[in-house]
């Protein structure tokens, strides 16, 4: 969903805030500047962390950021984030966008910008992100069979804009186009002791694709939900005719079910399947593990050109004791495979974790989420705003 976000960080999002509201204020109150000051903290700390605001009024931060996954080891940057609904009107879905920047102790840096942005009453539903990052990426091959032990790392500056621009069909059923466009440039490859071959595209590759996507859509509240359903089919085609340097097609699937069991408990349940045929460069491949799903394995740890992968998440937003503590707990297993008659249970790789959760924003029901995932070769810490699907 998010970048990350460590939640004591927040506090010093109020500084600029807090500063401005003091020098406005110093003319209009010199008889009492402690009690003026102290009322300017109290409404500052309210705002960010008691969430005082109107609920239909739109949410804007700018913070700094620490983060620890497996892909940046730490990392920090400044992160901007709105969350509003369209016309304030609370009965229409919530949307988000995000900007961010980060640096990391691995050399990578970089720009993101996501955004899922529903207009009034769902006419239409814009839902992408856009990429830019210095990122060496561990590449151990392709197949269930990459062993961990034999890798490359290739070093690239790496261009992602994906969107899709959907319109209300019927009532929570929207159609649309999709696109997509990866460039992959200054690539160098460093092989170390790997037997491994540099992989098609390693060269550096512009794809641009097009293509149509249906999603079925009852979710309120895209951060955090506690009842609903999420369906998405999506076809994009990559052909030189587009100004594509590979010509292959990606059909994928995406199937999410919300169910509150018990007060503030929510039973979440993910299937999601990536099926590529053609002519793939390697970095436009089918990568299992991410933050979102697989959480644990490192992103493209494995990949192939099919790809299957399901989750469950039990959650407590909050915990029955707190008012702003919560809890999940969440399982995993997902693989790949060349072709369909590939796949084999004997190539499954499970993967599970536990996660605590911060009450950030009441108002708008959004927390902040410290995932522990652990696989068979060891855990992987995450840390970002909103819950992973």
């Amino acid at each position: 969903m998010f970048k990350p976000i460590v939640a004591f960080f927040i506090s010093l999002s109020f500084c600029c805030p807090l500063q401005a509201q003091i020098e406005h204020s110093a003319a209009a109150d010199s008889v009492h500047p402690p009690r003026r000051i102290n009322r300017i903290v109290t409404n500052a700390f309210n705002r960010y962390f008691n969430d005082t605001g109107d609920a239909e009024k739109p949410k804007f931060l700018l913070y700094p950021t620490l983060a620890f996954t497996p892909e940046t080891n730490w990392e920090i940057g400044l992160s901007a984030l709105l969350l509003y609904y369209a016309k304030r009107d609370t009965l229409n879905r919530l949307s988000e966008i995000q900007a961010f920047n980060f640096i990391t102790l691995n050399q990578q840096y970089g720009a993101w910008f996501d955004h899922f942005i529903y207009t009034h009453k769902d006419e239409w539903f814009f839902l992408g992100k856009l990429r830019f990052q210095r990122f060496p990426l561990l590449y151990y091959g392709i197949g269930p069979q990459a062993k961990k032990t034999d890798e490359l790392l290739i070093n690239s500056d790496y261009v992602l804009i994906r969107e899709r621009i959907l319109r209300k069909i019927a009532p929570d059923f929207f159609g649309g186009l999709e696109l997509d466009y990866q460039k992959l440039y200054n690539v160098n490859i460093e092989t170390g002791s790997s037997s491994l071959q540099a992989p098609p595209g390693s060269n550096g590759t512009t794809n641009f694709g097009l293509g149509a996507g249906l999603v079925y859509d009852t979710r309120h509240n895209v951060l955090n939900v506690r009842n609903g359903y999420f369906a998405e089919a999506a076809y994009i085609k990559y052909a030189p005719a587009l100004g594509s340097d590979y010509n292959f097609e990606s059909f994928s699937i995406d199937s999410r079910f919300f169910r509150t069991v018990k007060k503030n408990q929510v039973l979440a349940a993910q299937l999601f399947g990536q099926f590529i045929g053609g002519d793939v460069p390697f970095n436009q491949l089918a990568l299992l593990g991410n933050e979102s799903l697989m959480r644990g394995y490192y992103t493209g740890r494995y990949r192939d050109k099919k790809y299957l992968a399901a989750q469950v998440e039990y959650r407590f937003l909050p915990l029955p004791f707190s008012k702003r503590l919560g809890a999940a707990f969440f399982m995993s297993a997902g693989t790949v495979a060349p072709t369909l008659q590939a796949f084999s249970m004997s190539n499954i790789f499970p993967a599970g974790g536990i996660g605590l959760r911060y009450l950030v924003f009441p108002k708008k029901d959004i927390f902040v989420r410290f995932d522990v995932g652990f696989t068979r070769e060891g855990p992987a810490l995450y840390i970002y705003t909103g819950e992973a699907f």
